[in-house]
């Protein structure tokens, strides 16, 4: 190899992967060696426990209720707003008139840009402003609900969206979806404009209706493009830290809206237990590869391309 090759292999490989290792793999390493000690985060003094972190975590009720809300979140979270942004999507984009050129619907472009705006304010915003909405006395959403007819509004007079076990977690579910699908549907939007207007039109000779057009045509030709959304969407949800200290700073009642990443940092800052906080990092970490790698062989079995 020249010198001149090799040095820009070492620029354009070598560079990146030594960033990488640094910025990524090294810490995830000390993570997983910090949740083996009783560190307690300001002292150079730990001492190796090996496993009792983990074993403490999961026998703490806390924890375990909060990983059960994240896979709740993992679940649901993707699962809709994939659903709606693809849906919106093709209305946008070929859901229009079964004769003539393929087209959406009259005035997509308008629903394009009105969707895309939620996403351009910070997740933290986002919670605020819905916890304001949400507020049982003064909020906007019990403000409409309580003029609803035939007495249905009585019910919704200074009710806690954010307050009630049964409503918290579906509540602040609605707000994560409410912020992403706009964005979901443009990156799909942009999929589906790759697709050759050809099977469309063979499809309509065929007589496929718009419900077939979708499941047969635009979703096998763009299903790299959601299942790579479907594991971003994951990893949010995973995580959702923003949404849901904005929201229910304290985890919501009985704990129904905590999720990991809400016990990490109070384990961490307020307990100044990091090395059990670090046991914590390292079980979100493992569930969101888990989590990665069921998509990828869900999409596998279901036809996807054998080589990802």
């Amino acid at each position: 190899m020249r010198p001149s090759r090799l040095l820009f292999v070492l620029i354009t490989v070598g560079l990146p992967m030594v960033l990488y290792l640094g910025l990524v793999i090294w810490p995830f390493l000390q993570a997983i060696y910090y949740s083996l000690t009783n560190w307690g985060g300001f002292s150079s003094s730990m001492d190796f426990i090996g496993l009792d972190n983990y074993k403490a975590i999961f026998s703490d009720d806390v924890f375990m209720k909060a990983l059960r809300n994240n896979v709740i979140l993992a679940i649901l979270v993707p699962l809709v707003t994939v659903v709606l942004s693809f849906v919106l999507a093709t209305m946008v984009t070929v859901g229009g008139s079964t004769t003539g050129a393929v087209r959406g619907l009259k005035g997509s472009s308008i629903y394009r840009v009105v969707s895309f705006f939620p996403y351009t304010i910070p997740a933290i915003v986002i919670g605020l402003i819905w916890a304001q909405m949400y507020d049982p006395s003064k909020g906007i959403v019990n403000g409409l609900l309580t003029h609803l007819p035939f007495g249905l509004g009585d019910r919704f007079n200074s009710f806690a969206w954010l307050g009630e076990t049964a409503t918290a977690m579906p509540a602040s579910i609605f707000v994560i979806v409410w912020g992403f699908v706009g964005f979901y549907m443009v990156l799909f939007v942009a999929a589906i404009k790759g697709i050759p207007a050809e099977l469309y039109d063979a499809a309509r000779i065929d007589g496929a209706g718009r419900l077939r057009t979708m499941f047969s045509v635009t979703l096998p030709m763009i299903r790299e493009t959601v299942q790579t959304a479907y594991i971003y969407l994951g990893v949010l949800a995973l995580d959702a830290f923003v949404y849901m200290a904005a929201l229910n700073p304290t985890g919501g009642p009985d704990n129904s809206t905590l999720v990991m990443s809400q016990d990490l940092f109070k384990t961490a800052f307020s307990q100044g237990q990091y090395g059990r906080a670090s046991a914590m990092g390292v079980v979100l970490a493992a569930v969101t590869l888990l989590f990665a790698a069921l998509v990828f062989g869900v999409n596998r079995l279901l036809g996807g391309k054998s080589d990802k």
